[in-house]
């Protein structure tokens, strides 16, 4: 399944403003990116930062790295004020990572939890090792298979969600991948109703073309109860770093 860009940019960009205190598993994901990078490499001349959002990653980035320019990218015009106010000489790109114009080769490409939206993962892959700078690092968060597998069960609805084995294919043709790692992340609800509202306010609404019925969130409710017995969300956070080949 892959939504169209508009219909993630909007929903993204009306719940920007209650995303940091629900997106638990995404910061993690941001702290985890960057200090694993960290690790490989401090220092770089130039940064971009793609599907920015609300600079869940961009104060990781500011904790854990050492640059001399930082540029970020994302779908939604607004992202600009909350990088800015995090890193106030950042360069806003707004745009389609796919298709936006870097005006420097960076040396790190990194991004949280934005990959899993392409439908085909060596578009964005792709991208990157032609914008990247020779040896430059494409450090990424995205989910596996796992991730959301209750709502999966319930309605059918997901994204393409790679295995490991799919990602490290789609990548070994121009990158050596340094870092890979994936775990289990289990969050707990009162009700159904409530993991709607997670899910409404960290834009995974966005998985459904259409928004929902109040029949079909009352069918939702009643089914998630009567399968799961407990209310349950599992995420399946997936760090990825590489080098160009």
């Amino acid at each position: 399944m892959q939504l169209n860009t508009q219909s993630i940019k909007s929903r993204f960009e009306k719940s920007m403003d209650k995303y940091d205190e629900n997106a638990v598993v995404q910061k993690e994901s941001a702290e985890k990116l960057a200090a694993e990078t960290a690790k490989i490499r401090k220092n770089f001349d130039v940064i971009l930062e793609t599907g920015s959002g609300t600079g869940l990653l961009t104060q990781e980035i500011k904790k854990h790295l050492i640059f001399k320019t930082y540029y970020a990218n994302d779908l939604v015009e607004k992202s600009r004020t909350y990088v800015t106010k995090i890193i106030p000489q950042a360069k806003f790109i707004h745009g389609n990572a796919v298709k936006i114009n870097v005006p420097q080769k960076p040396d790190l490409i990194i991004s949280n939890a934005m990959f899993q939206w392409f439908n085909k993962l060596e578009n964005i892959t792709g991208r990157c090792k032609t914008v990247l700078n020779k040896d430059g690092i494409l450090a990424f968060s995205t989910f596996g298979p796992e991730n959301f597998i209750e709502l999966k069960n319930l309605s059918g609805l997901t994204l393409n969600y790679r295995s490991k084995e799919e990602i490290i294919k789609t990548l070994e043709a121009d990158f050596e991948v340094i870092h890979y790692e994936e775990y289990i992340r289990k969050l707990n609800f009162k009700t159904p109703p409530e993991l709607l509202l997670h899910m409404k306010n960290t834009g995974v609404n966005s998985l459904s073309a259409k928004p929902w019925t109040i029949k079909e969130v009352k069918d939702f409710c009643e089914k998630y109860l009567e399968k799961f017995g407990r209310v349950q969300l599992t995420y399946n956070p997936v760090i990825v770093i590489a080098k160009v080949k």
